[in-house]
């Protein structure tokens, strides 16, 4: 019985060895298999590093003001009796706005009028009696200041009158206006505002620091977040003779075309003064750069001694150390580290390692504009 006991117990132990061992021999040759096995390659998209021309720009953000701009009011009380436009029209200098009612001041110059006529026809007749002695010379001079003060009236009347006439002090664009006509309106009281906006400013600040790198005459680029496709071209007109003594600020300002009244003022806009020589760098999409905190790094594509089915030489990515420099949009410039035509990783550099074999595919790029805009929703 226990020698029974003993041979099962032996058998019982020879098939789990046997079990255990092919396990792990199952394993060891799998895991041979897999280290013998080619790497599958990674897909990325890549591109080659170039030249490009960067303009050195002043950055600042300002305030676009008009270059005429005034609230219409009216000096003299009255009644309106007409509105002769529409809110949002263009006017020219010196066009009728508004009417008040003038009637009673038209007949008061009337009246004044028929005195100074009085006054002229008595003093031409006492000249004349003076000539032939027979009034003193003192009713003439008297005439002569009655004549001189009822013009005078006329005169001051007539303005009374014209006062009464709102016309545009000079060309450009109404507002919009809530007077009507039968509308009492005191003096002082505004009719309506009108700007002239074509061209327009910008008033902006920058740091003393910049001062000399800033003058009159230099171009300027403008864009707003109204409009974000579309940039304003201008120049620099005038820069303030004082810095700003609390914040060492010095205030520009700068002209800028705006044929199409799209820039209103009041708005807040993004100025680009163009300062000094462009720059030549090569440029990359910032996707291309791992940041660490070791340095900066990017893949290159070199090929490899490997050959594809086609007999080609495969691709794989190698590892390399980076300089960077400034940034501008969706690039960066890159100081150091790579040469013109180095064919670079752009997307896709997560899974990749130094030899790791790679595939390029183009069709889908990374953002890569110096001033990229964003997309119009279709």
């Amino acid at each position: 019985m226990k020698k029974r006991m003993v041979i099962m117990l032996i058998v019982v132990g020879v098939v789990l060895g046997g079990v255990i061992g092919f396990n792990f021999f199952k394993g060891y040759m799998m895991q041979k298999y897999m280290a013998s096995a080619p790497i599958p390659p990674s897909t990325v998209s890549a591109m080659k590093a170039d030249f490009q021309e960067w303009q050195p720009q002043l950055s600042a953000v300002g305030t676009l003001r008009a270059a005429r701009g005034v609230d219409v009011t009216t000096e003299v009380a009255g009644l309106v009796r007409s509105i002769n436009f529409k809110s949002g029209d263009e006017v020219k200098a010196g066009q009728i706005l508004a009417q008040l009612n003038a009637e009673p001041d038209i007949a008061q110059l009337r009246a004044l009028e028929a005195a100074a006529d009085l006054a002229a026809t008595a003093y031409e007749r006492d000249k004349a009696q003076l000539a032939a002695e027979v009034i003193s010379k003192a009713q003439v001079d008297a005439d002569a200041a009655d004549l001189k003060s009822k013009r005078a009236q006329v005169a001051q009347q007539a303005a009374m009158v014209e006062r009464k006439t709102l016309r545009a002090p000079f060309s450009g664009k109404v507002g919009i206006s809530i007077v009507n006509p039968g509308q009492y309106l005191n003096p002082a009281d505004k009719l309506v505002t009108l700007q002239t906006i074509d061209p327009i400013y910008i008033d902006f600040f920058l740091p003393q620091q910049q001062l000399m790198q800033v003058s009159s005459g230099q171009p300027v680029t403008v864009t707003t977040d109204a409009f974000k496709s579309i940039t304003f071209a201008g120049k620099v007109s005038a820069i303030s003779p004082k810095v700003d003594p609390s914040t060492r600020n010095v205030q520009v300002e700068a002209v800028v075309t705006n044929s199409k009244k799209q820039l209103l003022p009041g708005m807040f806009a993004n100025a680009k003064v163009s300062s000094g020589e462009p720059n030549r760098y090569i440029t990359l999409p910032q996707t291309a750069i791992t940041y660490n905190p070791y340095g900066e790094t990017v893949f290159v594509v070199k090929p490899s001694d490997n050959k594809d089915a086609k007999g080609n030489a495969s691709l794989v990515a190698q590892q390399v150390f980076v300089t960077t420099g400034p940034t501008r949009g969706d690039q960066v410039a890159i100081v150091k580290g790579i040469d013109p035509g180095t064919l670079v990783v752009t997307s896709g550099q997560v899974k990749l390692k130094n030899g790791a074999p790679v595939v390029i595919n183009n069709t889908v790029q990374p953002a890569n504009e110096p001033n990229p805009q964003p997309r119009q929703e279709q």
